[in-house]
């Protein structure tokens, strides 16, 4: 009689293009590895891999690297519509970080809103300059 065959875990989901975890850092981290990310505390960083539970690799700034997720995981605000939550405040530096960060600019909120809705909304002008310069930016949409 054989034995039946082990369950097999299925792999991590794949990230949809144009979403990407983002969180802020509640505590300061120094690396101790050249494949580490040294960042301070409040900073944003963009989640690029969770394959490992303990340590994440993301991008703070222009650097990317390893991170302990324990420095992120409970500790932090993670932000669902970083884009949306930028158009909506007008907060530029923000909004161009996202975009950089390759959030997409299509992306739905839980109103079903574009962060060209908000940014409208809000009359957050150089947001709506910076989200209608982009080729593929739907205006069509709320």
């Amino acid at each position: 009689m054989s034995n039946p065959p082990r369950p097999v875990r299925p792999p991590p989901p794949v990230p949809k293009p144009g979403q990407v975890k983002v969180v802020r850092a509640m505590y300061r981290y120094e690396a101790q590895q050249p494949d580490e990310l040294t960042f301070d505390e409040g900073d944003t960083l963009y989640i690029l891999d969770m394959k490992d539970p303990s340590w994440w690799k993301a991008k703070c700034g222009s650097s990317i690297g390893l991170i302990p997720s324990n420095y992120v995981e409970e500790n932090t605000e993670s932000i669902d519509h970083p884009l949306h939550d930028a158009a909506k405040r007008g907060n530029m530096d923000f909004m161009k970080d996202c975009l950089q960060n390759r959030v997409s600019v299509n992306g739905l909120d839980k109103a079903g809103s574009t962060p060209l809705h908000w940014a409208a909304h809000g009359g957050h002008i150089p947001c709506l300059q910076t989200l209608l310069s982009i080729e593929n930016c739907e205006v069509n949409v709320q």
